[in-house]
């Protein structure tokens, strides 16, 4: 018996009300547009359905895939052998007033959060307003962006480990770094929720902020294109996007797929990019200017298989 056979009879038998997709396009469900069909997608409305999904998926031996906004995701065309699980639904969002914390499920977009924290007169979290993802994978990659980053919010999160359970870790304990934390090692984990600590300022301010910090995006990022963002981390003393631009790599293209001429940080689909497409770009930037400058660029795009 296959695995989605198998799947598809413990989800049937346990978890009736789950929402379970075959052959779902990717390209639907990431920011690059691109990907091939998930064998199955499931749709889980809290971390109880999670949890179990996870389980059946370990039991069946299927490879759960999870995906918040798929906005650092590149996917193959010909599609995915694998159970890949949407956390949108995961969207629990509370204001604990005496502590002034947020309590927020792991699906829950960083723009929602920015703007709830910002209508309760909250400052913190003005940084990550213009970051196209959501909660759970802002903490396992310590999201940031404008001098700002995850790990000087978050309090702690709660975490699905497969083999040992849900675990409650701090930011000492997810080992949160630049773009990385124990979770990009541990990618079998899983984020349920988060709590963020933030601190009391004007709202009228913080939403200037969350205004100015946007439009510098509109203005420097190819935000009308289809990407996942920044292509690549920064190295050590550099910015990726200089060093590409200094190779006079600025709009040079594979098939659909390009280096901003807005950017040269971001590779975007200009339309009907395709995985080898992409690839192919990343590759050869990543060739060229190893080539001429010595530095090695790591992506930051997760391309999952």
């Amino acid at each position: 018996m296959s695995w989605e056979t198998e799947l598809d009879k413990a989800v049937g038998e346990y978890l009736p009300q789950l929402r379970l997709a075959a052959q779902e396009p990717m390209s639907r469900h990431t920011s690059f547009r691109i990907g091939g069909p998930a064998k199955r997608m499931a749709f889980p409305d809290s971390a109880e359905q999670l949890v179990l999904l996870v389980h059946f998926a370990r039991e069946c031996g299927a490879r759960p895939l999870l995906v918040g906004n798929g906005t650092n995701l590149l996917v193959p065309d010909e599609g995915l052998d694998r159970l890949v699980i949407q956390t949108e639904g995961l969207n629990g969002l509370e204001w604990d007033r005496e502590t002034n914390t947020l309590h927020a499920g792991a699906g829950v977009s960083l723009a929602r959060l920015a703007d709830f924290a910002a209508r309760c007169g909250l400052q913190g979290l003005e940084f990550a307003h213009g970051i196209p993802g959501s909660l759970g994978g802002a903490v396992c990659m310590n999201a940031g962006a404008y001098g700002g980053e995850m790990k000087d919010v978050l309090v702690s999160a709660s975490v699905l480990f497969p083999e040992e359970g849900v675990r409650t870790l701090d930011g000492e304990g997810l080992e949160l770094g630049y773009r990385r934390s124990l979770l990009t090692r541990v990618p079998e984990a899983v984020v349920l929720s988060a709590v963020l600590r933030l601190t009391s300022g004007d709202p009228d301010a913080i939403r200037a902020r969350m205004r100015e910090l946007m439009d510098r995006r509109r203005e420097k990022q190819p935000l009308e294109y289809p990407s996942a963002g920044s292509t690549f981390k920064r190295p050590a003393g550099h910015f990726a996007g200089a060093l590409i631009e200094q190779c006079g790599l600025k709009g040079f293209s594979v098939g659909g797929a390009q280096v901003s001429e807005k950017h040269a940080g971001f590779v975007i689909n200009r339309g009907g990019a395709t995985f080898a497409d992409v690839t192919a770009l990343m590759e050869q930037v990543r060739h060229t200017v190893r080539e001429r400058t010595g530095v090695e660029l790591e992506p930051e795009v997760r391309i999952v298989r």
